[in-house]
């Protein structure tokens, strides 16, 4: 499984730094784009003959891995909050970013939709299980907690609190939440019924309440030895074979995408900065209904 791999990875990085092989690439990457990037790597290895490694995981804490291991070539975090804060933070080199896909927030339930979940406020129905990304470090459950403080009352907050069975660690985790039916609605991407249409379907958020779409920037490390093959890897994501595989996920090329999608031109990027009240957050539920990392 892509995050096994890439723990795996991760800690041997960690604590054998050395042992990453020169003339290969290592990607420290938000899990906001698994299923493609994951096709796009094995494709840039069949065309030019240099492995990548991707490093897939919460966007703020691939971007702790990183700075740790003083190694990584590229970083490619799931939206532009942990982009500022590795450009403010002098982990990237600025003028090497490059946009390459739109994601729009969502909320993502079970296919068929079996608890009938219409809108925001159908999340707080008693007995619902729901599960966000962790907003300390994953960029879609910054966007999560953005959506609730706009939308909903303090005390219909704290209402939802008590059907949040989980935070998990990254993107793929509150996907994977979905289909193994470990929770019956997340606040995620709306791409996430592309990475597994069988078992994960989209229920759109009105255009009122969404406050602003994301993009999914790349980046060269400060870290990097090879910046000319990390900048070679960056120009096949953002060409039209790279482009090409996100397509078929469903990622938006363009923010007009996203906007026609949405049904109204919305803020793109930026960062958000969550509220003391959504950190050092545990789900106090049922051990045996948790959702598992």
């Amino acid at each position: 499984m892509p995050a096994v791999r890439a723990l795996l990875l991760a800690c041997s990085l960690l604590f054998a730094p050395a042992l990453h092989a020169a003339g290969s690439l290592l990607v420290f990457a938000g899990a906001a784009t698994v299923p493609p990037t994951t096709e796009a790597a094995r494709a840039f290895e069949k065309k030019t003959g240099v492995k990548v490694d991707v490093v897939f995981g919460g966007s703020g804490y691939v971007l702790s891995q990183m700075k740790l291991a003083k190694q990584g070539d590229i970083y490619f975090p799931g939206s532009s909050d942990y982009m500022e804060v590795a450009k403010r933070d002098g982990d990237v080199l600025p003028n090497t970013e490059k946009i390459i896909v739109y994601v729009v927030p969502a909320i993502n339930v079970q296919k068929g939709n079996p608890h009938n979940i219409k809108g925001l406020k159908d999340l707080l129905k008693p007995g619902l299980r729901v599960a966000i990304a962790n907003p300390e470090g994953v960029c879609v459950g910054a966007y999560a907690v953005e959506i609730f403080e706009n939308e909903l009352t303090k005390a219909e907050r704290e209402q939802l609190k008590q059907n949040i069975r989980n935070y998990t660690g990254s993107c793929e985790q509150t996907a994977t939440a979905i289909s193994l039916k470990l929770a019956d609605a997340v606040i995620g991407w709306r791409v996430f019924q592309y990475w597994d249409p069988e078992r994960i379907e989209t229920i759109p958020l009105p255009k009122e309440q969404i406050t602003r779409i994301g993009y999914i920037p790349i980046a060269i490390s400060k870290f990097s030895k090879q910046p000319k093959l990390a900048q070679q890897f960056i120009d096949f994501l953002t060409g039209p074979e790279g482009q090409k595989i996100y397509a078929r996920y469903s990622y938006f090329a363009e923010p007009e995408q996203a906007f026609k999608w949405i049904g109204a031109v919305k803020p793109v990027g930026g960062e958000y900065v969550v509220p003391k009240e959504w950190l050092n957050l545990r789900a106090t539920v049922d051990p045996k209904k948790v959702v598992k990392p």
